[in-house]
């Protein structure tokens, strides 16, 4: 049976992350997983929406579960602060349809308004990483492996969303995840652990307080080098901007060279099924991922 969702990519894989887009759609492609894009999903709010109003965070997210609900479809995301807001959106509102109704009639009303479909809380909100683990299967996608990523050590960045967002987390601990982990062995690579892969990049400090943004995401990426990691992988575009995008500003706070090569997890396993580096936008990268290719023989 082919797995089918609808797809929520996001706002940064779209523009920044450009890359992040494009290794998604080919490794899905490449799995026969069916993606169906919410062209009319808007953002997501990344967390900021509920600082001003939960109302306004709530009926956003309300209006992108609602289009995947029309669908009859999972709203897939690739995005561990996209799945944690949205998730967590699901969550209280199926918890409100039981405890109050009148929140809900509240938030539908405002779709209905603007001309939307309303919420109805029949479907799930899941990230390609639970699709990958719980859908597909990991002995599945063992299978389909062309390319043994042998030799090649990674140390995951979960991101904090991902992990502790929701109240209900599928097929992982929250403190103490492995399915990333699961998934690296599963295509041949070797798991590293280091202390800051639950921990929080340090993004959403960046706009206010960029020298702590900055000195957290360095204090992450020296203790990965340090357990001997090869590269981070990451399932979360914001987590790739400061991990890798900012990686020279990093350097310049933190007074050293680090210089290593961030992956989001859609790009390792592709490379794992034989896909060429650049059809992921590995080229695209801020941090070279030449040292990643090349002990890969690629």
């Amino acid at each position: 049976m082919t797995l089918k969702y609808a797809y929520f990519p996001g706002c940064v894989a779209q523009g920044a992350c450009r890359e992040l887009y494009m290794s998604t759609q080919v490794l899905t492609q490449a799995l026969g997983i069916e993606l169906i894009e919410l062209k009319k999903a808007s953002c997501c709010g990344s967390g900021t929406f509920k600082e001003d109003s939960q109302l306004l965070e709530d009926t956003v997210n309300a209006r992108n579960i609602a289009l995947a609900e029309a669908l009859n479809l999972p709203l897939l995301t690739h995005c561990s602060t996209c799945q944690g807001v949205i998730g967590q959106v699901d969550e209280r509102l199926k918890d409100r349809q039981q405890t109050d109704p009148h929140y809900l009639e509240q938030i539908n009303g405002l779709l209905e308004h603007e001309g939307c479909s309303p919420y109805k809380g029949t479907t799930e909100v899941k990230h390609l990483l639970w699709a990958l683990v719980g859908d597909f299967g990991l002995e599945a996608l063992q299978q389909r492996v062309t390319r043994q990523l042998s030799g090649l050590k990674c140390a995951a960045f979960y991101g904090c969303y991902l992990l502790r967002a929701q109240k209900h987390l599928p097929y992982d601990d929250p403190y103490n995840p492995q399915s990333m982990e699961n998934l690296f062995q599963a295509v041949g690579a070797t798991p590293v652990y280091y202390r800051g892969r639950t921990q929080c990049c340090g993004w959403p400090l960046s706009s206010y307080a960029t020298t702590q943004s900055f000195k957290m995401a360095g204090g992450h990426i020296q203790e990965a080098i340090a357990a001997g990691a090869d590269c981070l992988v990451t399932p979360c575009p914001l987590c790739h901007l400061n991990l890798d995008s900012r990686q020279p500003e990093v350097e310049n706070v933190i007074g050293e060279r680090l210089g290593l090569p961030v992956l989001h997890l859609s790009q390792l396993v592709a490379l794992a099924l034989g896909i060429e580096p650049k059809r992921l936008g590995l080229n695209r990268h801020i941090v070279s991922t030449r040292p990643v290719l090349e002990k890969l023989g690629l």
